[in-house]
């Protein structure tokens, strides 16, 4: 290790050296990975190929979430001749990949919730893409760049390479302008146990090392400052969680997924459409040809449990009248001398001083939480519906009033509320042989909060205590004018209060390639991957603060015209803090008939984002096609564990 410091005078590094430097030289060796020579995919649950693959009798499944959790549990079972019915609450499917139309410089545009690269890893997903045909929807992005506004770090590019551990590190190291930045020195215990731990990745093992303790406070001390600032804080932040409110457990499993036990290399494709057009739409299609029916708006107002199973659900496509009581507790985040709010998340109520009756702020166009605006109003961030003080429309795309509802008890902190609109037709039920809630969190203890009978204690507390995620946002600017740009079209921000990414849209997608050739003009979004409410509390404080950083970043479209803004702004993602894993609900329950999916369900292999989504998804599907003696699907993942185990 005493070469450590003539290298940091060194103008080139070659790779034997770095194999020295970071003690994997006979890892390399006896494990003979090379750039011919690499990890295949683990199977995870290999059936035997015996048993049947298709339902040769009847059985019913609802599930709950049209998000990708709940699609890719829809399409799976529809597939193996399960009747499944698919709810969801917001006009459209996709959920946090959902596309929705919407007016900007005189057209009709596609509408994201930002954007999202789909890597080679995520084996599961891309197998659903090859099934439906639909491979030509995506295109590679070719390359993509880190931006730091510190000026000490050039920007980091990154290639498709297909090089796995550890030569993707020895590549890293070569291509990197901030190598010499890295502060690497495993001379020292605390950075040779960073190394080891995050290279030795073993699920068990690493929860219960690293999940009581958060990213911030692990990096505070003797930790590579370099390396945080280059690498793990701004892929840390691209999992929706900030560093302050991510355990480092989930950390650790998010970087084994993504780069350490990656096999396939760092590259990834996007849509060439939106989201909706190029993924969401040819899912459900699938699921509709199978005889699945899908049920948009459809708002689930009770839960029927007996004898500790789900007996049915019932849900309105008129409006979110639930007709059991639920319990929300007082929400100190809001302040406001006039009203009191109640709930958290996308479930938010408002309670005028001395009233007996409270406004639901869910926008009733996709569920988004509407806000208070200066004059009174309630404002939807996401899509710019608005609604006036009694909750009735003011302007669209929302077509129905805020609900209301009647406070029934109070007891401290603690509202029970009902709907007022009792004299409404009943609602529809349904009923089925297994249910799936696919919901994300704030939906799922939704879920529950308006079950009407007794169910497992265990499972209601693993739900309520899950978390969420700090808000994300994402802002897109039409521009009179196009500009020049050295760095990727989708890429990452650090340093920055607010931004975390910048896309050019008007490169990547269709639709606004064609309107740029035709107007000479430039799409650009900006994202927050995890802002705190408290810095920005309102929708003014997001779009100042993400224009003035736009112009820092690009300082050409000072001189444009902003033709069009777009701001989506949402609070749903799920959290992963730190003692939260141990808790975290798996997909099969101890209540007999319901099955769980979605990101924030406890996964048995690693997997992020999207691909999370899906995994779980499928593992749900599985869970019943396995219930039922038939056969599994193959799931498949990178390799569970790292090669330098403690």
């Amino acid at each position: 290790m005493s070469q450590i410091p003539n290298l940091l005078e060194s103008s080139t590094i070659s790779r034997r050296t770095l194999l020295k430097l970071f003690g994997v030289g006979t890892v390399a060796g006896v494990t003979g990975y090379s750039r011919f020579s690499k990890p295949k995919p683990t199977v995870f649950q290999k059936d035997t190929l015996d048993l049947p693959q298709i339902l040769n009798k009847s059985k019913t499944v609802v599930v709950i979430g049209g998000g990708l959790a709940g699609l890719a549990c829809a399409y799976e079972l529809s597939q193996r001749g399960f009747i499944v019915t698919l709810l969801e609450k917001s006009p459209q499917l996709g959920g946090k990949i959902a596309s929705w139309q919407i007016e900007a410089a005189g057209e009709t545009f596609m509408m994201e919730h930002g954007f999202h690269g789909f890597f080679p890893q995520y084996y599961n997903l891309n197998s659903l893409v090859a099934e439906l045909g639909i491979k030509d929807n995506f295109q590679s992005l070719n390359f993509y760049s880190v931006v730091y506004q510190d000026a000490k770090y050039k920007p980091e590019v990154f290639r498709p390479s297909h090089s796995a551990f550890p030569w993707n590190i020895i590549d890293l190291a070569i291509a990197s302008p901030n190598r010499f930045r890295w502060g690497i020195n495993l001379t020292k215990i605390k950075h040779l146990q960073v190394f080891q731990a995050i290279t030795g990745f073993q699920r068990d093992k690493n929860y219960q090392r690293f999940d009581n303790i958060s990213v911030a406070d692990w990096v505070e001390t003797e930790f590579p400052q370099g390396l945080y600032d280059l690498y793990f804080l701004p892929f840390a932040k691209s999992s929706l969680n900030a560093p302050d409110l991510m355990s480092v457990g989930e950390l650790m499993q998010f970087f084994h997924f993504y780069f350490f036990g990656n096999p396939e290399g760092l590259a990834f494709n996007g849509t060439k459409d939106d989201m909706g057009t190029s993924l969401v739409q040819p899912i459900a299609q699938a699921i509709v040809q199978r005889g699945g029916k899908i049920i948009n708006d459809a708002t689930v107002t009770e839960v029927v449990a007996v004898n500790g199973k789900i007996d049915g659900v019932k849900y309105r496509t008129d409006g979110n009248y639930n007709s059991v009581p639920l319990t929300v507790e007082k929400n100190t985040a809001i302040a406001d001398n006039k009203i009191e709010y109640f709930g958290a998340a996308d479930e938010v109520f408002a309670l005028p001083l001395g009233s007996q009756q409270a406004i639901s702020l869910t926008c009733t166009h996709q569920g988004c939480t509407v806000q208070k605006a200066e004059d009174g109003s309630f404002q939807c961030p996401c899509h710019g519906a608005a609604f006036a003080t009694d909750g009735k429309v003011i302007k669209g795309p929302a077509k129905r009033d805020l609900a209301k509802f009647q406070v029934v008890q109070r007891e401290g902190d603690e509202l029970q509320l009902i709907a007022v609109n009792q004299d409404l037709p009943s609602p529809e039920k349904v009923q089925a042989d297994y249910y799936v809630f696919a919901t994300d969190v704030p939906g799922v203890q939704t879920l529950f909060q308006r079950i009407n009978g007794d169910v497992d204690a265990t499972v209601q507390s693993q739900v309520k205590n899950l978390s969420i995620a700090d808000p994300f946002a994402v802002c897109r600017f039409w521009f009179d004018r196009d500009f020049d740009w050295q760095q990727s079209n989708f890429t990452s921000l650090s340093g920055y209060q607010l931004t975390d990414s910048i896309t050019l849209y008007h490169r990547i997608q269709q639709q606004f390639i064609e309107w740029s050739q035709s107007t000479g003009g430039s799409v650009v979004e900006l994202h927050a991957y995890c802002y705190k409410e408290k810095q920005f509390p309102t929708q003014a404080a997001l779009l100042k603060t993400f224009e003035q950083e736009l112009y820092a970043i690009v300082p050409e479209l000072k001189q444009a015209k902003i033709l069009h803004r777009e701001l989506v702004n949402q609070h749903n993602f799920s959290g992963y803090p730190p003692h939260s894993y141990a808790e975290r609900p798996e997909t099969s329950t101890n209540i007999p008939n319901l099955i769980f999916a979605g990101d924030w369900v406890k996964m048995p292999f690693p997997c992020g984002l999207m691909e999370r989504a899906v995994s779980s998804g499928l593992l749900a599907a599985n869970e019943i096609l396995h219930r039922e003696g038939l056969q599994r699907r193959s799931l498949f993942s990178v390799n569970p564990e790292g090669l330098l185990q403690i």
